[in-house]
């Protein structure tokens, strides 16, 4: 009988479980989703009755595949920023307000004008963020004081899951650092922030190591899975640094990093000392392996695509926008596209701001403005990367989402970044990531960077070419934000 451990990633569409082997094989997989409430418009919620629902499910489809094999440990990884608040029967008060939820500008507001946002980049390596969990808390405290009366303790998303799951109420760094409140050199809550904004610092769970063990599966949980009652439940990590972990990117490597194009676009770049960009352009949280990790986001990187083809080429399929794409020539023929569609986070920091395209003429074609899609994503991200790179070096990056299994995106992606990418041949996310700290946790490995020995090594690498026309064009492109915010 072989041992595997269960990694669980609490997504926002679903929820996704593997089972892996201690050779890094994965044995079973499975996904259940789950529906998302926007009641308001820029308000986006989901009932953690849900997460728990989809994820006892999801566990129990493991467990039947596991053919003999024998689970040794549970990680956990999940969303971000996600406010779970509990009332003293461990009750969930109200719906769970996501990390992309909108609603908190003016709880944002408040704390900036309690603790000076440059107080706040030093302390947290972070501004107050709408999507982060404090700014959520506050917003409750003015706009729901019932429910904020009652409130005993206040979880992410997947540390709701390990209490349900464990009965122990317990964070970890990279989840927690996302919060808005975390100190980042200590890796425990500040209390001078909580105390000047009048929080009480009890509401926040105990933070641990990543591959901490935060509890043993209850055994009526158990018996509804299928899997051993105390079965240890390894602390884990938000998505971002998880799915890091699964690709085998650590702070003991500071040249390679990672590069997602999903429906938003990510860079991620792990750093050795909490060194916050001073203007706050771009997120830095603590990694899992102890070390730290700076975040460039660019809202609407697949979603840029994924809306021109939604509004206007609805029939035609992604392979061949890309081949219309490659019709059309570096610099897409002057037009340039800058993919604000959802506001913009890296490096403006800017909920308002909008898309254009911009240098349209009667020449151009389809294929120029599908191009300049592809680009405008490309130089968005690059704008964060320059920033990441005034901090810690990065000199290679894994390019995982849909998005990197474009030939002609990567090519794109690479040149305009200057920055040499790696197409892994598998890609298995955070859930995978969960596992492998899981692993550490249960001593199957005695450190991480033994662990992620077993991942498969790279394949398909796509060294960028110097560019003369991209480089014009992003001098252009860097442009548009203040020409456009002038016309708002």
């Amino acid at each position: 009988m072989t041992d595997v451990v269960v990694g669980l990633d609490l997504g926002t569409g679903g929820v996704r479980a593997i089972a892996v082997d201690l050779q890094g094989q994965i044995i079973a997989t499975t996904t259940k989703s789950y529906p998302l409430l926007t009641p308001q418009p820029g308000w986006t919620e989901q009932n953690p009755s849900d997460w728990v629902e989809a994820s006892l499910d999801a566990l129990f489809d493991i467990a039947q595949q596991l053919n003999g094999h024998r689970a040794i440990a549970l990680g956990l990884s999940g969303q971000m920023h996600g406010m779970v608040p509990l009332d003293a029967e461990g009750t969930v008060i109200r719906p769970a307000i996501l990390w992309n939820d909108q609603r908190t500008g003016k709880a944002v507001d408040a704390i900036e004008a309690t603790i000076p946002r440059q107080e706040l980049i030093q302390r947290t390596g972070n501004p107050a963020i709408t999507g982060f969990q404090l700014p959520k808390l506050v917003w409750l405290r003015a706009e729901e004081p019932q429910a904020y009366a009652r409130l005993w303790q206040i979880l992410l998303p997947k540390d709701y899951l390990g209490y349900v799951l464990t009965g122990e109420l317990v964070t970890e760094p990279s989840d927690a650092s996302g919060v808005g409140c975390l100190n980042l050199a200590n890796r425990q809550w500040d209390t001078d922030i909580l105390n000047a904004l009048n929080i009480n610092p009890a509401l926040f769970p105990s933070v641990v190591e990543s591959t901490a063990i935060a509890g043993r599966l209850k055994s009526e949980i158990a018996a509804r899975v299928g899997l051993p009652a105390g079965l240890p439940v390894v602390a884990g990590g938000g998505d971002n640094a998880a799915a890091a972990i699964g690709l085998g990117i650590s702070s003991s490597n500071l040249n390679r990093g990672s590069l997602s194009i999903g429906t938003s676009g990510v860079i991620f770049a792990p750093c050795d000392r909490p060194i916050p960009d001073p203007e706050g352009r771009v997120h830095l949280f603590c990694h899992v392996d102890g070390g730290y990790h700076l975040l460039g986001v660019t809202l609407a990187a697949g979603g840029s695509l994924r809306w021109y083809r939604d509004t206007f080429a609805p029939n035609i399929p992604y392979t061949e926008l890309m081949d219309m794409a490659e019709r059309s020539l570096p610099g897409a023929r002057g037009v340039l596209f800058l993919p604000h569609l959802s506001g913009e986070r890296s490096p403006h920091l800017d909920p308002d701001t909008r898309g254009a395209w911009v240098n349209l003429s009667l020449a151009h074609t389809q294929a120029d403005i599908v191009r300049a899609v592809l680009e405008g994503v490309a130089f968005s991200l690059r704008e964060a990367l320059e920033v990441i790179k005034q901090i810690t070096p990065v000199h290679q990056l894994l390019a995982t989402g849909g998005g990197a299994r474009s030939n002609i995106w990567l090519r794109i992606l690479a040149d305009v970044l200057q920055t040499e990418l790696i197409a892994p041949k598998a890609e298995e996310g955070a859930a995978y990531g969960a596992a492998i700290l899981a692993m550490v946790g249960v001593g199957a490995y005695p450190n991480l960077e033994a662990a992620l020995k077993i991942l498969p090594q790279d394949s398909n690498v796509v060294q960028p070419q110097a560019n003369a026309v991209y480089e014009a064009a992003f001098k252009q492109y860097k442009l548009l934000y203040e020409a456009l915010k002038a016309v708002r």
